[in-house]
């Protein structure tokens, strides 16, 4: 089993199933895979299988997981999927203490390379907790935000 294959439940586990909720600006999202982000795709009927394969193309490739250590390739995959890809970036870049420019190229891919994954893990969460305290619906989602930030630093601290 390759690392996406065993940290895709994780974020799975996050995202759950079919969801519509007002407030929440994604709009229709089944296993986290939002009407928002793919307009044309029937969101109600999404299988899991057909999540994974967006997930895997979309956003673990993007993230470049396969060059990261797991711990912070399960992080960046997280927040892309929850964020976005340019956000989980930039987060990893600062994290990592180079320019966050948004593209995962072989000065970045180095710095990250030279930290301690544990270190990453914590200061990935510190940009990502930043992040969520500034957002318009933290009143209405921020319980479930922190809960899952702690859930990923238990993982952090098993993966490192």
């Amino acid at each position: 089993m390759n690392a996406f294959d065993a940290l895709i439940e994780r974020v799975l586990g996050h995202e759950g199933g079919y969801i519509n909720d007002s407030r929440d600006p994604g709009g229709e999202t089944q296993w986290g895979i939002s009407k928002r982000s793919y307009p044309t795709l029937d969101i109600r009927n999404l299988t899991r299988q057909q999540a994974v394969d967006i997930y895997r193309r979309d956003f673990w490739e993007r993230v470049q997981g396969d060059k990261l250590h797991p711990a912070i390739a399960f992080q960046a995959l997280d927040a892309a999927v929850n964020h976005g890809i340019g956000n989980a970036v930039r987060w990893l870049q600062r994290a990592a203490g180079v320019a966050d420019d948004g593209v995962i190229g072989p000065m970045t891919l180095t710095a990250i390379g030279r930290r301690e994954p544990s270190d990453m893990v914590l200061l990935f969460n510190a940009e990502r907790i930043e992040f969520y305290t500034k957002l318009s619906t933290w009143d209405s989602f921020g319980r479930g935000w922190a809960r899952r930030v702690a859930g990923n630093l238990r993982y952090g601290a098993q993966d490192s």
